[in-house]
């Protein structure tokens, strides 16, 4: 399947709202790379957060995971990334399951259902490995502790420490501070894609980024990386707007020399953006799969809108179509 790759807004029909495909992938696949073979991969992940309902761009990611799962041999891990307390809710948590099997998005490992999650594989059971990797770094002394407010954070972008914080030496076990992470001697990672290996700097974005937050929880950065080594995961498919998540952890995984990580193999798709050009977001309000399904959308139209956006030759009918689609465009 060819895929015309355009900016332009296109109706997403019979769904009666208006998004477009962000064109310009980062990196395009041909089955003939490595002489028409695949890597083979041990396990892929699908990380879902119960902060709100899916939407169809977490619909995308899935299917191209699922996709190059398939072709790669890799079993496919649902974790639920859980550990922003205050935003899980009971019913986010019910429509990851909900949305995953309507979408028929497989998953070989991981909770079956809500019950299950909640009973054995929600994040909060794995605070041991995170405190243990926050405790290195702080042997390492390779953190320091972050007061600042979330108004003086602002008014940086949310780039770094506000203030002179590291200067200042502040406790850590000090109450309302968080951890960053002593960036400045992170010039460069090396990145593996599929289609090699890649030196990148390291992004300016990121500089001090937070590995632990003001209420004690690890923050996301340190907690997906974590996860991605405990369970074995060596290939990541995730969406373009974690570019530099991506290299912030592989610069994290690299203090915490943690090799299984930054052998991993990554891949970064495009989004589904609205028409103001903005990632589909659950913060935004971006329509979710639950809404659209009681209005009588099938999986199937659904796939078939989102191969609209991308300008599809053909008619995209399932997950598989999707992820070639985007894949091999």
């Amino acid at each position: 399947m060819r895929v015309k790759m355009h900016g332009a807004v296109q109706k997403v029909y019979g769904l009666g709202f208006v998004l477009h495909f962000c064109a310009g992938v980062k990196y395009m696949y041909t089955t003939e790379h490595n002489n028409g073979v695949l890597p083979h991969f041990t396990r892929t992940r699908i990380a879902p957060t119960p902060s709100g309902y899916l939407h169809m761009g977490n619909v995308l990611s899935f299917a191209v995971t699922a996709t190059l799962a398939k072709q790669t041999g890799a079993v496919i891990l649902l974790r639920v990334d859980d550990m922003d307390r205050e935003r899980v809710q009971p019913a986010y948590v019910q429509d990851i399951f909900d949305t995953l099997r309507f979408m028929d998005i497989p998953w070989q490992e991981g909770p079956e259902n809500a019950a299950a999650f909640e009973a054995t594989w929600s994040q909060q059971y794995r605070m041991a490995l995170y405190n243990q990797a926050l405790e290195q770094l702080r042997q390492m002394n390779a953190v320091y502790a972050c007061g600042c407010s979330r108004a003086q954070l602002l008014a940086v972008n949310g780039i770094g420490c506000a203030g002179n914080c590291r200067q200042q030496q502040l406790p850590l076990d000090a109450a309302q501070v968080n951890w960053r992470l002593k960036t400045d001697n992170i010039r460069e990672v090396t990145l593996r894609t599929l289609t090699g290996t890649h030196t990148e700097a390291f992004p300016a974005e990121m500089k001090d980024f937070v590995v632990r937050k003001k209420d004690g929880y690890p923050a996301y950065q340190l907690s997906s990386v974590i996860d991605d080594v405990h369970f074995g995961v060596d290939l990541i498919v995730r969406g373009k707007d974690l570019w530099q998540s991506t290299l912030a952890q592989l610069g994290l995984a690299a203090q915490l020399n943690a090799k299984d990580f930054t052998a991993t193999c990554f891949v970064h798709h495009d989004l589904i953006k609205d028409a103001s050009g903005e990632k589909l977001s659950k913060s935004a309000g971006a329509t979710s799969i639950q809404y659209l399904r009681k209005q009588g959308a099938t999986a199937e139209a659904l796939y078939n809108s989102i191969g609209k956006l991308l300008q599809a030759e053909a008619e995209i009918h399932n997950r598989e179509g999707l992820g070639n689609a985007v894949l091999y465009g």
